[in-house]
């Protein structure tokens, strides 16, 4: 599960979750929101979150990095760097639109600002 260890840098986090999850380390980041945005889970999803995760999450507050790929597909691992337990069964390049068509609902805002933030660099 992903997050900040104690006394990391929230960049340096980004960085090491981006490895330990997809095993990409072909990759700079080059954006930043600069502030943390937050986002409540809807009651079914804390629900079956608390069951599964053993506590009472109400909801996240994240912090967003925009990383340039630059390795090949095939550097793509889901199972990660082995760190880890597999958390994606697929994977896809999709386009910025796209990213938010394919959002569960109670993330899209937060997805369009980060979106929004980003834009720039899409051009």
């Amino acid at each position: 599960m992903g997050g900040i260890d104690e006394g990391e840098d929230p960049r340096n986090a980004a960085i090491r979750e981006l490895r330990e999850e997809t095993g990409v380390n072909s990759a700079e980041v080059i954006a930043e929101v600069p502030y943390w945005l937050t986002y409540d889970f809807p009651p079914k999803v804390r629900e079956k979150l608390n069951i599964q995760w053993g506590s009472d999450w109400k909801g996240q507050a994240q912090k967003w990095f925009l990383f340039k790929f630059t390795g090949q597909d095939q550097e793509i691992n889901l199972l990660g760097d082995g760190t880890e337990k597999a958390e994606f069964g697929e994977w896809s390049w999709i386009s910025p639109e796209q990213v938010i068509e394919l959002a569960v609902d109670f993330k899209k805002p937060v997805y369009k600002e980060v979106l929004a933030v980003f834009a720039p660099y899409f051009q």
